[in-house]
């Protein structure tokens, strides 16, 4: 298969987490699609992780997957250990993975429930891991870092859900400017931002939600998940290699 010069990734090893679907899956199949080998994280969903596999093998890259619970602080030396072994390093990690409380069975829980899953799996998560990543990319001498936030954060949204996501992804974006000037030089790390980006809460969402995306976005309509994936492909390139320590919206150019 052929690859674009542009944000070309030949030879790059990469790790996504929370890649069996959604805006996860996305990235990986980019990333591969750009020439690099993808590691396939999960947690449950081993089935959708193989498919995922497959798929990126079928574009001519060495693809695994890897199994391993965020919510459970002691499964992340293992999962590091395993991740950086398989083909002797990794050059690009995406932290991806974060609780589903919209379409999930984490739905249900209470608000202080809510809180201290995404404060376990999205901030502690994506804190964690990137740091020793980071660390060990530092010792290649060099890597790149992408962390996931969300655009509506630092204006605020209305509502329990609001609440919720901002004060995990604020956390997430503060995290990766700092972050990035810890690991500068030989790191980068960027933090993607999304705005309304169609996933499976969506599609499923009323006409109220339907409307509010038409009319709180410039372009009228959702952003998807292959848009996320082509900011990531750049960042993670030698395109970029100038950029860090930035939190770049993806969200069509939504009014402030």
């Amino acid at each position: 298969m052929s690859v674009s010069s542009f944000c070309n990734l030949t030879g790059k090893k990469a790790l996504v987490t929370g890649s069996s679907s959604g805006i996860g899956k996305a990235i990986a199949i980019e990333l591969a699609e750009a020439g690099a080998d993808v590691l396939i994280h999960y947690r449950k969903s081993a089935e959708a992780a193989e498919a995922v596999a497959s798929e990126i093998q079928k574009l001519g890259r060495h693809s695994e997957t890897l199994s391993a619970d965020l919510a459970c602080l002691e499964s992340y030396e293992s999962f590091i250990e395993q991740a950086f072994q398989i083909w002797g390093q990794l050059d690009i990690w995406v932290n991806n993975a974060g609780v589903d409380l919209l379409t999930g069975s984490e739905a249900k829980l209470d608000y202080d429930q809510k809180l201290e899953k995404l404060l376990d799996v999205d901030v502690r998560g994506t804190v964690l891991l990137s740091r020793e990543a980071g660390q060990r990319m530092q010792q290649q001498g060099s890597g790149c870092i992408l962390n996931i936030g969300w655009d509506q954060s630092d204006r605020g949204m209305e509502g329990a859900s609001g609440e919720l996501f901002s004060t995990s992804k604020n956390a997430i974006m503060g995290f990766s400017r700092s972050l990035a000037v810890s690991l500068a030089p030989q790191v980068r790390v960027n933090c993607i931002a999304p705005g309304w980006i169609l996933t499976a809460w969506g599609e499923a969402a009323s006409e109220v939600w339907q409307e509010r995306v038409k009319r709180e976005t410039p372009m009228q309509c959702w952003g998807t998940p292959e848009d996320i994936a082509k900011m990531a492909r750049y960042l993670c390139s030698d395109e970029a290699a100038y950029i860090t320590g930035q939190v770049i919206n993806v969200n069509g150019g939504a009014v402030r």
